[in-house]
């Protein structure tokens, strides 16, 4: 068992801030058409930015090459070349950053032996997943790069979703490094199966989040909500062949998905609040459940506003704070629900 490590459980929760902080530059450069506006993978030099006017020229070159300024940004001027330039390759430095903040620490607490033998494989497999991040993110680049003039959205959404992975293992991991459980937490026991099931609705539902940015279906009927024209359904429901397909695949079904399992989602949210505040936490506990259903209400109201703002940049980056903000919550009153019955039922066997 690791023992409670506090400086270890701030400099992890501290990389949980920091994901959280690319994901929401990252939803900027998707809303700012910004991805596609560095066409090479230099995983070292690429972190320097051109310094002179010539290497501004040759970098936008290069852009030229691209079926997104060919389809899209024919005649760009160069200074707003410049403008999705940058957070394109902001995204990419804090990226790499990010490996520097988390490997350095990890190598020096291992050797001060403030990490226990059973979690360091984990520690070192979230070092993998970032490593694996950063190919993942070139391999979606580069999918818009060839013939069609913006990424692949299952490639976008394994990028996104590859990044609330290693967000949760960051925090997941901080519980562990921190202190004991809430006193008192074990009333809470009953609902770890909803919990669970509450985490996995919120990824689900986020997965189809990402399918909805990458397809720009965000821009369709952005006039009213919950209907779709004149039903809850768009009429172009099944318009491809097989059925199934366009749930993944057609952007008015992929956003119909999405309503629906985000409503679901909030359902199932309030269900684990109003059975959690029935069983009688402690304080800190019960403020989390509170948070939680705060967050799913501003969840679903930024949702909404998102379609009725057409696709407003501040919202859709608030809405996926948001989502970040749920997981974080659910995390941590995760970490605070003690395996009771499977240890009653351990000791009477």
């Amino acid at each position: 068992m690791q023992k409670p490590e506090p400086t270890v459980a701030r400099w992890l929760f501290f990389c949980a801030t920091f994901v959280f902080f690319i994901a929401v530059v990252g939803a900027i450069t998707r809303l700012t058409e910004s991805g596609l506006s560095i066409v090479q993978w230099q995983p070292i030099m690429g972190v320097i930015p051109p310094l002179n006017h010539a290497a501004w020229l040759h970098e936008f070159k290069l852009y030229k090459t691209s079926p997104q300024y060919r389809d899209y940004n024919a005649g760009m001027s160069l200074a707003a070349f410049k403008h999705i330039f940058f957070w394109e390759w902001f995204h990419r430095l804090i990226d790499r950053l990010l490996g520097f903040i988390y490997a350095v620490p990890l190598l020096w607490f291992w050797k001060r032996g403030k990490i226990s033998s059973e979690l360091k494989k984990p520690l070192l497999g979230i070092l993998v997943l970032g490593g694996m991040q950063g190919l993942l993110g070139w391999y979606m680049v580069k999918s818009g790069l060839v013939h069609r003039p913006s990424v692949s959205h299952y490639r976008l959404a394994a990028h996104f979703m590859l990044a609330v992975l290693i967000y949760c293992c960051f925090i997941r991991a901080g519980c562990l490094f921190g202190a004991a459980r809430e006193a008192g937490s074990e009333t809470l026991s009953r609902l770890r199966n909803l919990a669970r099931l509450a985490v996995g609705a919120v990824a689900v539902t986020m997965t189809w989040g990402a399918f909805t940015a990458g397809l720009r279906a965000g821009l369709l009927y952005d006039d009213s909500f919950p209907y779709m024209g004149q039903h809850l359904w768009p009429g172009e429901m099944f318009f491809h062949k097989p059925w199934w397909i366009n749930f993944f695949n057609n952007p008015a079904a992929v956003q119909f998905t999405h309503r629906a399992m985000a409503v679901t989602t909030f359902s199932i949210l309030l269900i684990l609040v109003a059975w959690g505040i029935k069983l009688k936490p402690p304080p800190r506990l019960k403020r989390v459940l509170a948070g939680i259903a705060i967050m799913a209400f501003v969840q679903v109201g930024l949702g909404v506003s998102i379609l009725l703002t057409h696709v407003n940049i501040i919202v859709a980056v608030s809405h996926q704070a948001g989502a970040l903000t749920i997981l974080a919550l659910l995390m941590f009153l995760l970490h605070n629900i003690p395996y009771t019955e499977g240890v009653k039922n351990h000791a009477s066997t």
